[in-house]
């Protein structure tokens, strides 16, 4: 017979084996054919010196936002290219409090005027199909997470890149200094949240690293190194928006003090679910309802927007502002790579057609977005030009 503990970690294996399996397996059948990813050119002006912060906001973890048809299907419509150029711009925020807004010009986004935030699949428009009744905010039917346990896993690539956010949500290592999150993880859309007065990431260490009794530490739960923010800068979409709105901009980019010495993950342009591989998505957070530990799940992606990634993975308020990836093609290494294609940001009640509907829902990397997140991470936007 086998202890609980041994069935666990066979379990984790056996996962970790699946995920690396299915993906090829989907990937040899399914040749790659991917459009070409134009990636327009952000141009910042000189930043503008703002009020320092009051830090007065609550961390909302547990984030719910309602959306209806006309909100559904916005991508669709005409926007002006000013409005667009208001919700590209950004704040920063510096670890003395004080904060400049960076106003924006888009070069070369002609192809996208009329659909501007559209993922490379023009002529394909957001979808949606009926699904079973929930059981459980945020999980549904049978818990389908996993907690990542065992000394070597939580090292491991792609769960390494996993990190901890001081004000209790999760982010992922996009560069050697920066994090990707959720914006609302240090913002309200108002004000900064009290926790990013002295913003801090997690990073987590097996129990065996700080123990000579590998017995005892196999027992424990990781340990957390913390390492302080630098900067953090946050989009004017998510800023004063309404929520159905500024969902589309939940996301944030924290630069470390330090750089640390793990490996990251790469960012995309998020293609077509058609295009991604096994129509499958995967993220790895802090689930509030598993103190403590790395807990990673995978699922197919069951509806997309132009901006929204829609999906049933399970998920509790913690997992906010983890990394999104799929494996997707790389065009320059003419391989299957993992990436970041979006942000986890919470849970959405979708009213279609006097329906409501309920799905847990990632912020999609378009590629206006790519552009403006790769220029906060290299601060040269002749770095940005292709995904």
């Amino acid at each position: 017979m086998t202890s609980p503990r041994e069935r666990s970690l066979l379990l984790t294996h056996l996962l970790v084996l699946l995920q690396l399996l299915l993906p090829l397996t989907w990937a040899l059948l399914h040749p790659p054919h991917p459009p070409p990813v134009h990636v327009p050119t952000l141009v910042p002006h000189s930043p503008t010196p703002l009020l320092r912060s009051r830090f007065s906001a609550r961390t909302q973890l547990d984030f719910t936002t309602h959306c209806n048809s006309s909100c559904f299907h916005r991508g669709e419509q005409e926007a002006q290219k000013e409005q667009l150029t208001e919700k590209l711009a950004f704040e920063t925020l510096y670890a003395d409090g004080s904060r400049t807004l960076t106003t924006v010009d888009v070069e070369g986004d002609e192809e996208f005027e009329g659909d501007p935030f559209a993922h490379p699949s023009p002529g394909r428009g957001p979808r949606v199909k009926p699904r079973h009744r929930r059981v459980r905010r945020q999980i549904y039917g049978a818990d389908g997470r996993f907690n990542i346990r065992g000394d070597n896993f939580l090292l491991d690539y792609p769960f390494s890149t996993a990190v901890r956010i001081s004000t209790g949500c999760t982010g992922v290592l996009v560069s050697q200094q920066h994090v990707l999150t959720a914006a609302h993880c240090v913002h309200d859309g108002k004000d900064y949240v009290k926790g990013a007065r002295k913003l801090r990431v997690g990073f987590l260490i097996p129990p065996f690293i700080n123990s000579t009794n590998a017995g005892l530490a196999s027992s424990k739960k990781p340990l957390v190194r913390w390492v302080r923010v630098k900067r953090t800068r946050v989009p004017k979409g998510w800023i004063q928006g309404p929520q159905e709105v500024s969902m589309d901009f939940d996301y944030a980019l924290l630069e470390l003090r330090w750089p640390h010495r793990r490996p990251f993950m790469r960012l995309s342009v998020a293609p077509s679910s058609d295009d991604l591989a096994g129509n499958r998505i995967h993220f790895s957070g802090f689930d509030s309802d598993r103190s403590g530990e790395l807990v990673y799940r995978f699922c197919p992606v069951e509806e997309e927007s132009s901006d929204l990634i829609y999906q049933h993975c399970d998920a509790r308020p913690g997992a906010s502002g983890s990394g999104v990836y799929g494996r997707v093609w790389d065009n320059g290494l003419e391989r299957w790579e993992r990436k970041v294609i979006g942000i986890f940001s919470g849970h959405q009640w979708l009213e279609i057609d006097g329906e409501n509907r309920d799905y847990n829902v990632a912020v999609r990397i378009t590629p206006l977005k790519f552009a403006q997140i790769c220029y906060w991470v290299h601060g040269n936007r002749l770095d940005c030009v292709q995904d």
